[in-house]
C-alpha cells in the first residue's frame, strides 16, 4: 500500500470520513508491523481497537426489576405534613384571635377610661360648687 494514500486515509479518518473498508485498510497496515517512523503514533492506537474488540466481560448484567413505589410510607409522610400544617395553622389562627380580642378590650377600655374622666371633671365642678356655698354660709 503507497504511503500517500495511507496518510490521505488517515486525514480521513481524523475527519470522520472513512467508510468501513477504508478503515479496515487502515487497519491491516498498522497491524503488519512496517509501518513509516512519522505514522507510529497510529499504530497503537489502531493496535489498542483490535485488542479492546477481543475484550469480553465476565460479569453477568443484572437488570434492576421495576421498584414498586412504597405507598405506605409516601401516605405517612403526607399524614405528618398535613398534621404539622394543621398544627401551625391552628397557632396562628389562636394568635389572630387574640390580637383581634386584645384589640376589642383596649378599645373598650379606652370608651371606659373617657366616660370615667367625664365623670371626674363633673365631680370636679361639685367640688368648686360645695367650696362657694360652703363660702357663703360661712360668711353670714
Amino acid at each position: 500500500m503507497e504511503l500517500s494514500n495511507i496518510e490521505q486515509l488517515l486525514e480521513k479518518y481524523q475527519n470522520a470520513e472513512t467508510s468501513l473498508q477504508e478503515e479496515a485498510t487502515l487497519k491491516n497496515y498498522f497491524s503488519e508491523g512496517n509501518v513509516a517512523t512519522h505514522l507510529q503514533e497510529y499504530e497503537s492506537m489502531f493496535n489498542y481497537f483490535a485488542i479492546s474488540k477481543s475484550e469480553t466481560s465476565t460479569k453477568p448484567i443484572q437488570l434492576n426489576p421495576k421498584k414498586k413505589t412504597n405507598w405506605k410510607w409516601l401516605s405517612v409522610a403526607a399524614s405528618v405534613a398535613l398534621l404539622v400544617s394543621v398544627y401551625i395553622g391552628d397557632g396562628y389562627l389562636k394568635e389572630q384571635e387574640a390580637r383581634a380580642q386584645y384589640a376589642e378590650v383596649m378599645s373598650t377600655l379606652k370608651m371606659l377610661s373617657t366616660t370615667l374622666n367625664k365623670g371626674t371633671e363633673a365631680v370636679a365642678s361639685l367640688y368648686v360648687y360645695e367650696d362657694t356655698v360652703n363660702k357663703i354660709l360661712k360668711t353670714k
